[in-house]
């Protein structure tokens, strides 16, 4: 493999970097108080807005439910406005967003409602507002959850980011298809995969390593 193309995957390598973290972390800005409305949001629950939940939830139901790659395709106008152009490493990002916040709010929402009830029924006994049972009660408790989920979330972003190559992402992706593909280069197919899945072998075992710290000091602290 020539230095050129080497050089090449270096530079497509952190364009892929740049767009799954810069992605993960504005879906869990937005998607972090989406799923912790949506767990806490029903009928007789801490912030009682059944009709709100309900319309919530189908619209992260119908987001989640477009193909990726349609979805790349169908808001192209919406990302040409917001990033100015709908090809790159930048553009990429705002689809890669738009995935990613219903996926994160679904993971969150999951976490939160596998939390003891007796917990938060403990709070409420001691006066605490559902503002203060959210913050200290159920996200600590969800922690290790929300991390796990997190940390699905930042792999399936880095699978989504390979996709988007095919429509003027950039990326390992893009180098992958123009390269490998396209040139008949499975050297650098070969290469593209294996950067890949040493990508998601990082995250996997990161997350997870973050997950059992948060664990252990919840389980450290509940003991005290």
């Amino acid at each position: 493999m020539s230095a050129n193309l080497i050089n090449l995957l270096i530079e497509a390598t952190w364009q892929t970097l740049y767009m799954v973290a810069a992605s993960a972390a504005l879906g869990t800005i937005f998607g972090l108080p989406l799923g912790v409305f949506l767990a806490t949001s029903q009928r007789g629950e801490l912030l009682s807005r059944p009709w709100v939940n309900k319309v919530l939830g189908l619209v992260v139901n119908a987001t989640r439910s477009v193909p990726f790659i349609i979805l790349v395709v169908a808001i192209i106008p919406f990302t040409r406005m917001i990033a100015g152009t709908s090809i790159g490493t930048t553009a990429a990002i705002v689809p890669l967003t738009l995935a990613a916040v219903p996926f994160i709010a679904r993971l969150i929402e999951n976490a939160i409602r596998e939390v003891d009830s007796g917990l938060i029924e403990a709070a409420r006994a001691m006066g605490a507002t559902p503002l203060q049972i959210i913050r200290k009660v159920l996200i600590p408790e969800a922690l290790p959850s929300i991390t796990l989920g997190l940390t699905l979330a930042v792999v399936s972003l880095i699978g989504y980011s390979a996709m988007v190559g095919a429509v003027g992402g950039e990326g390992l992706g893009d180098l992958g298809i123009r390269y490998g593909y396209q040139r008949f280069m499975p050297d650098v197919m070969a290469v593209v995969v294996i950067i890949l899945i040493i990508l998601v072998q990082l995250v996997q075992s990161i997350g997870e390593w973050i997950a059992g710290q948060v664990d252990k000091r919840a389980a450290k602290g509940r003991g005290q």
